[in-house]
């Protein structure tokens, strides 16, 4: 009898571990309202130029697919495993990448430190050196893609800024995207910083 109950209890345990912890979490970026049907593998946009957000999750092991019906026309795409995913639909790239807050001292920046941020933007933005051991990402519009197997991680969106005060251990990682015209712009800032940082230099002749 008790070796029956031992049984009994390891097949009730097994089948708990086995629907345990599946989760998919879809972000979706457009650049109108999101419409959803109560499956919410139906998803319907338009034109527009806002950028609009909107959380899709999942439960279970199964793959989900998604139909979209877009300016562009349909789409069909599918999360496969668990894990946290960007959609976009916008007319936009969107470009990103895991953020090392809480990394970085205090003071100011260095000529080489902007240097080699603003190499590592331009690569980023040209789709170089993008891979998930980077922890980088280069989505096209109409693509989806898998972030990180955290579905608790942190995104900020594009046009979103990461708040000074947050608290980074609160959630196992923090992602920034960005979109492909904002990026632009963040490139075009920091090459002005490096040629200020460049013609500033004290003349130590005098």
């Amino acid at each position: 009898m008790q070796k029956n109950s031992a049984v009994l209890v390891l097949v009730v345990l097994i089948a708990f571990t086995a629907c345990k912890g599946h989760e998919k979490k879809i972000l979706v970026y457009a650049n109108s309202d999101i419409q959803v049907d109560n499956t919410k593998t139906h998803i319907t946009v338009s034109d527009g130029s806002p950028h609009h957000e909107q959380e899709l999750d999942f439960t279970g092991g199964d793959p989900v697919t998604l139909d979209v019906q877009s300016p562009s026309g349909k789409l069909s795409l599918t999360a496969s495993d668990d894990g946290l995913y960007i959609l976009n639909l916008k007319t936009d790239t969107v470009v990103g990448s895991k953020q090392h807050v809480g990394t970085e001292g205090g003071g100011m920046i260095t000529q080489d430190a902007l240097t080699q941020k603003l190499d590592s933007l331009k690569k980023l933005v040209a789709d170089q050196n993008v891979s998930d051991a980077n922890q980088n990402y280069f989505i096209v519009p109409g693509k989806i893609a898998k972030i990180t197997t955290e579905t608790q991680a942190k995104v900020f969106g594009p046009f979103t800024t990461v708040p000074g005060g947050f608290d980074a251990g609160s959630v196992p990682a923090i992602y920034k995207f960005y979109t492909m015209k904002e990026m632009h712009e963040i490139i075009a800032n920091l090459q002005k910083m490096t040629s200020t940082k460049i013609d500033t230099v004290p003349d130590t002749k005098k």
